[in-house]
């Protein structure tokens, strides 16, 4: 069995997450631990006690679901025997999860992953007022039938395609006028829904440029290390091990599009029968479902999902 390792992103989140691997392991303790000292607050009592408000505001999500996807992977490592080296054939994440990939590869450390979500949370929620941009789901058109209602959206305004997450399955962002356009072309074109998401930005389009100017200037001032398992980037939706084009896709991804899609598609090409997200939550497993049917799925998220994943054979 050929396993890939992914990492969730934004919206995920969830009050209690990854109390019950610190209740019982030190090793998680000690992650949430250090991104505690990093960011010089107790994040953890946000993960774990509330409210939602807060744990929702971008700033407190980014680092917050890397200490929980961090926190499930080093218990893997202490009580299953994961060795990502062995046991991996790519890494992958969803936006933010694509930094909780290269620390769990060994990329980038745990307090400077913790430090560098905190700044791109709050880049990325103050590169634009509030109310100015929007996004949304639109569901039940491929991907160039949303390019093309995206484009007539636009109407000299911002309307990109944020993400490109399964089949029938890509969200729009941009200004709020033009991504209001892009709801009404779309259903006109035969979607079956269009939705208004919930967000406090428009990301991953070209309004937070500012964002990625931030990330460029942060990242240049932390050690990027070559990845023990190749990373399968959101940009490209293919695998890089480099340092110096790690760090240029991280600055491209804040207004870039997120090719969840194709990153899974390559993974399965590449021979990949197995994904196994860890964190919280069961997102890209069921994106999984909808790209690859062909690979098996698993969560690891919680002591019981451990304890599974130690129990079942390696070729099963």
């Amino acid at each position: 069995m050929s396993s890939a390792f992914v990492f969730p992103g934004q919206g995920s989140q969830a009050v209690g997450m990854g109390k019950a691997l610190a209740d019982e392991f030190a090793v998680a303790r000690a992650v949430f631990e250090e991104v505690d000292e990093a960011l010089g607050e107790k994040l953890s009592a946000v993960m774990w006690d509330g409210p939602i408000e807060t744990l929702t505001l971008t700033a407190n999500t980014q680092p917050a679901l890397m200490a929980a996807s961090l926190a499930a992977l080093r218990v893997l490592e202490a009580e299953a025997g994961l060795d990502l080296k062995r046991d991996a054939a790519f890494v992958a994440g969803h936006s933010l999860g694509e930094y909780s990939a290269l620390a769990a590869a060994g990329s980038i450390s745990i307090a400077d992953t913790a430090r560098l979500l905190r700044l791109r949370g709050t880049a990325m929620q103050a590169a634009t007022p509030v109310g100015t941009g929007a996004m949304a789901a639109i569901l039940g058109l491929d991907f160039d039938q949303v390019a093309a209602v995206a484009a007539e959206a636009a109407q000299g305004e911002v309307c990109d395609i944020a993400n490109d997450n399964a089949p029938g399955q890509v969200v729009v962002s941009g200004n709020a006028a033009a991504v209001e356009r892009a709801c009404e072309i779309a259903k006109r074109e035969g979607a079956m829904r269009a939705i208004p998401l919930t967000v406090s930005a428009p990301f991953h389009c070209s309004l937070i440029a500012s964002a990625a100017d931030a990330m460029r200037e942060a990242l240049a001032g932390v050690e990027v290390r070559a990845p023990k398992v190749p990373l399968v980037a959101n940009v490209t939706a293919a695998a890089v091990t480099d340092p110096a084009e790690i760090r240029a896709l991280l600055v491209k991804q804040v207004t870039s599009t997120v090719r969840w899609r194709e990153s899974v598609a390559f993974m399965a090409e590449q021979g990949v029968t197995r994904l196994v997200e860890v964190g919280t939550g069961k997102v890209l497993s069921g994106l999984t479902k909808r790209i690859a049917r062909q690979i098996a799925v698993a969560n690891v998220g919680t002591p019981e999902d451990v304890a599974a994943f130690a129990a079942a054979p390696a070729d099963a």
